[in-house]
């Protein structure tokens, strides 16, 4: 039995019973050995979901620097959000995860370099590695553990009283399903591209009107 098979397995019963269901128990039955086979490989379940976020880590594809900036900023957030989409149910583990492993560090490094590659100087480039953080954290969430979930209250209304009551509601409701997310969330991408690079021309204008205004006192 190696690593690997764990890990497939791993996510199979991840996917099937959920996080909160998840057991090594359960992993042991799905291998069909003891669970003492799987701690000779993984000390811990921490050690066993640590390896299976450096797996889903390691496929996130680095954008090339021959590409424009927006290019690579773009490909960068669509490839975590398609990563961390990969296993659904492993998702919120995921994004709230603290990615201090190696293989993880070499990933936020490449990405943090890909935002100071945009010219924002070490502050900016934080902050907005950060918000974009923010964005891609709330949308994965939502396409996995929300909207895809369906309803969550226990107090519903008749199909009547919506149409009724809420009609704003009902008429949004036809974006609101998975056949839609691709679309919101390349939306919400773009405005944030745009808003990045507004910033950081602003920036640029400032500190170019700053140095006419220094030569100007010589």
């Amino acid at each position: 039995m190696s690593r690997e098979m764990i890990e497939d397995a791993a996510f199979e019963v991840i996917e099937r019973e959920g996080l909160s269901g998840f057991s090594m128990r359960k992993l042991a039955a799905r291998l069909g050995c003891e669970a003492m086979s799987i701690y000779h490989h993984f000390p811990s379940q921490a050690h066993l979901y640590e390896a299976l976020v450096d797996r889903q880590m390691s496929g996130l594809v680095i954008p090339d620097h021959s590409l424009p900036w927006r290019e690579r900023a773009r490909i960068g957030m669509q490839e975590f959000r398609r990563v961390a989409t990969e296993h659904p149910a492993f998702a919120p583990f995921i994004v709230v995860y603290r990615m201090n492993s190696p293989p993880c560090l070499a990933k936020l490094n490449a990405i943090i370099g890909l935002f100071e590659d945009g010219g924002f100087g070490p502050e900016l480039s934080a902050r907005l590695f950060r918000a974009a953080g923010y964005y891609l954290m709330g949308a994965i969430l939502d396409e996995t553990a929300g909207y895809a979930k369906g309803p969550s209250a226990v107090t519903t209304v008749s199909d009547e009283e919506l149409q009724r009551d809420y009609p704003s509601v009902v008429a949004a409701a036809a974006y609101f399903g998975t056949s839609g997310f691709d679309k919101t969330f390349e939306l919400g991408l773009e405005m944030f591209l745009d808003e990045m690079e507004r910033i950081r021309d602003a920036a640029r204008d400032e500190a170019a009107k700053s140095g006419d205004r220094a030569r100007k006192k010589l």
